[in-house]
């Protein structure tokens, strides 16, 4: 297939977690024969912090405005075999109604912040989709599963939601023989839903254990959080630093945003990004999380300081090494980017096979 994606950004992991599932899902389109073009707003806070100016596969292009998006890229998105438009790209909402009004084959909208576009919805903030044009793209990808994607079929009248979780690439994330540096890691952008978890189950497990050494990596925490002196800041960590760093950590810790705790079935890459590092992960609990990873044998939960502590303190290295590499098999096993390409595949052959998708293009008005 052709397929272009209008994406956040591919060339910049700089606060989003958007450019490494593009990245894994491109790579893999390509590898199985794909032609794949990304298209990116180029805006100054990515400018300034492009980790991967030109990505390895794929063809990545940048656009000033929708006007040049229109006009340089217009005939190939004519063309295409599948166009796909994700969640935070600027002017989604316009650019959604271009694409879906030029494209000649297959619309699809990619969501990797589902249960924030909902709660979005809900509020009348329309910033990148709309309730409109939801029935309009032929698929709805989503990067949240379970009942959620019944919800966008019956309440917004998607004639396909199907979910694409993200994924890791095990030839980027394996583990390391390294010696551990930190005790218990987190890598994430701040949050103010997520701070009150990252408070209970490390910095207050810090505050107790002060012989333990702990690290937080990602941008755009405030100046007024105050840090147990045993908890490391780094203020961004590129992806290609990314193994390095789970690697070098006795347990990573993962924390869910409020919405996606809500809407449940809603996985952050950097739990798959962990698991297939062999790092054994210990994480808040979410509805859903039991069909990704099995509690108690490829993850730990935990709500708690002392939970956090109990797992610290009383798991043996060779339990350690038993719950990571279960984790990382399960990744193997389900989790690739290639698994997504295999999905995205059958998702565009099913639209294709209902057969009414050129019908519908052909007979919609103008989306105003």
């Amino acid at each position: 297939m052709r397929i272009v994606i209008c994406g956040l950004s591919i060339t910049s992991s700089w606060g989003n977690g958007h450019a490494t599932t593009y990245r894994g899902l491109v790579s893999a389109l390509e590898e199985r024969g794909h032609w794949v073009l990304f298209l990116e707003r180029d805006v100054p806070w990515y400018e300034q912090n492009r980790d991967l100016p030109r990505p390895a596969r794929g063809r990545a292009e940048l656009y000033s405005s929708l006007g040049e998006l229109q006009d340089r890229f217009g005939r190939i998105i004519k063309a295409a075999d599948l166009v796909i438009v994700g969640s935070y790209v600027p002017e989604g909402v316009e650019l959604g109604k271009w694409v879906i009004n030029t494209a000649g084959g297959i619309t699809a909208f990619y969501d990797i912040d589902t249960p924030i576009t909902l709660a979005k919805l809900e509020r009348g903030d329309y910033e990148y989709i709309s309730p409109q044009l939801i029935p309009k793209y032929d698929l709805y990808l989503s990067f949240t599963g379970g009942p959620t994607l019944d919800l966008i079929e019956r309440r917004f009248g998607s004639p396909a939601a199907r979910v694409l979780y993200c994924s890791a690439d095990p030839a980027i994330y394996y583990p390391e023989k390294t010696k551990p540096h930190w005790d218990l890691g987190y890598l994430g952008t701040y949050s103010a839903d997520r701070q009150p978890a990252l408070d209970c189950l490390m910095l207050e497990p810090a505050r107790r254990w002060t012989a333990g050494r702990f690290v937080v990596a990602g941008p755009m925490y405030p100046e007024q959080i105050e840090w147990p002196a045993n908890v490391q800041r780094i203020e961004h960590l590129p992806p290609t630093e990314h193994r390095s760093f789970y690697t070098q950590q006795r347990f990573t810790l993962n924390i869910t945003r409020a919405d996606m705790i809500a809407a449940g079935y809603s996985p952050s890459v950097r739990l798959f990004e962990a698991a297939a590092c062999g790092t054994p992960i210990i994480s808040d609990h979410w509805p859903g999380l039991e069909s990704l990873f099995e509690p108690g044998k490829e993850i730990l939960i935990a709500s708690s300081p002392e939970q956090t502590l109990h797992y610290l303190h009383d798991f043996s290295r060779t339990q350690m090494q038993i719950i990571g590499e279960r984790a990382r098999q399960r990744v193997i096993a389900e989790h690739t980017p290639e698994h997504r390409a295999l999905q995205l595949e059958s998702y565009v052959c099913e639209a294709r096979l209902k057969g009414d998708f050129a019908q519908r293009r052909n007979a919609a008005l103008y989306i105003g």
